[in-house]
């Protein structure tokens, strides 16, 4: 009989900069650099848990942005299934970082793949991040500079799409342009 997925959640986590940078945690129990995540709470939301998780290991409160994708792989004999959104980091660190975390360094895209310890967060990260690089960016234009379709609407296909911020058509927008470019990539690694 096989054994139950676990569920899990987390975040592709940015911080404002000249250069982006994103959030990798080290782990006291493996010593290995990953993304921020973990396992749902009982009763509680992928999109609430990837927040909880990432405040709980960057030390940082996070905006929650559009949903990014869902990373399954081989955990301990059973499926680990990881939704990811895409966040920004407020201000500086206001919390410690739970114990399970050793440390959390803030990296550019290129060296935050390189840092991650895990070949399959690896590719997730360098995929999927200069999309979330890129919505960060379209995010901060006035309506009059974003590029023409960042505004368009459509329906999500995801089963945990990323719950808005705001009631803004144009952040709505921005979101189905980016899983578009989402749902492109991940028909052409299929």
């Amino acid at each position: 009989m096989a054994r139950e997925s676990v569920i899990a959640a987390g975040g592709i986590v940015l911080r404002r900069e000249q250069t982006p940078r994103i959030a990798v945690v080290r782990l006291r129990k493996r010593n290995e650099w990953v993304l921020p995540k973990g396992k749902l709470d009982d009763g509680e939301t992928p999109r609430d848990a990837a927040r909880r998780e990432a405040r709980e290991e960057t030390g940082h409160d996070v905006a929650v942005h559009e949903f990014l994708g869902t990373l399954v792989y081989d955990s301990g004999g059973r499926s680990k299934v990881v939704h990811y959104w895409r966040m920004e980091a407020d201000g500086a660190q206001v919390h410690d970082l739970m114990h399970d975390v050793k440390a959390v360094d803030w990296l550019a895209l290129d060296a935050a793949v390189e840092r991650l310890s895990r070949s399959y967060e690896r590719a997730f990260l360098a995929n999927v991040g200069p999309l979330a690089l890129e919505s960060a960016a379209l995010a901060r234009l006035p309506d009059a500079e974003r590029p023409a379709g960042a505004d368009r609407v459509e329906a999500k296909t995801s089963i945990f799409p990323a719950q808005p911020e705001g009631n803004s058509d144009t952040a709505q927008g921005r979101r189905s342009s980016l899983m578009d470019k989402v749902r492109d990539w991940l028909r052409r690694v299929a």
